[in-house]
């Protein structure tokens, strides 16, 4: 094979990976996108805020804000609810830290069966709807969490394809370059003289 004919095959094969490249990293950015939108939007629905500063100055065991929550959710003192980090934050560390003072550690599996046991219970019933709408919002609000993460890593996949798609350019360009000082009669594979 012509050493000429091989540069240009090479290279022509590269250019087509550029395009592919390109086209992930748009694709992956509209992903990126769309994600964010929305989560932000489900999120901003919902018009969860986080607890003022001042109630943080003053964590008590049992109360709406205890010692436990300030390391994860007071840097969201007074704002919306409205990314997938927030909703962690409200999920892992306010609303699991509620469930885990209520009898039978806020786990719906356990007051559930409970309540079963005695129908007739009226504070095991309430007990059951609050843990089951508590473990219900923290499922909803982890899964918003976990979709912004997957645009997280959409955004990182974009970047990584831009790159590539800018290294396998410059490559291709060098192979086109080295095709055309290439002389016409250079074989690929041409054995060395002796």
């Amino acid at each position: 094979m012509r050493r000429k004919a091989f540069d240009i095959l090479a290279s022509g094969v590269g250019l087509v990976v550029v395009v592919v490249l390109v086209v992930a990293g748009a694709l992956m950015l509209w992903g990126n996108n769309y994600v964010n939108s929305n989560v932000h939007n489900q999120l901003a629905e919902q018009q969860i805020f986080f607890p003022s500063k001042a109630a943080f100055a003053h964590p008590v065991a049992g109360s709406e804000i205890t010692a436990a929550m300030i390391p994860a959710v007071s840097q969201y003192a007074g704002q919306q609810l409205l990314t997938g980090a927030q909703a962690e934050a409200w999920a892992d560390h306010f609303i699991a830290i509620h469930l885990s003072e209520m009898p039978y550690g806020g786990v719906y599996s356990k007051v559930s069966t409970a309540a079963r046991a005695a129908p007739k219970n009226t504070q095991l019933a309430a007990l059951e709807q609050t843990s089951f709408q508590g473990t219900t919002l923290r499922g909803l609000l982890l899964e918003a969490y976990g979709f912004s993460e997957m645009g997280t890593v959409l955004l990182w996949g974009a970047i990584a394809s831009f790159i590539l798609a800018f290294v396998m350019l410059v490559l291709v360009g060098l192979g086109f370059r080295h095709a055309r000082r290439t002389p016409p009669d250079a074989e690929l594979l041409a054995p060395k003289p002796s």
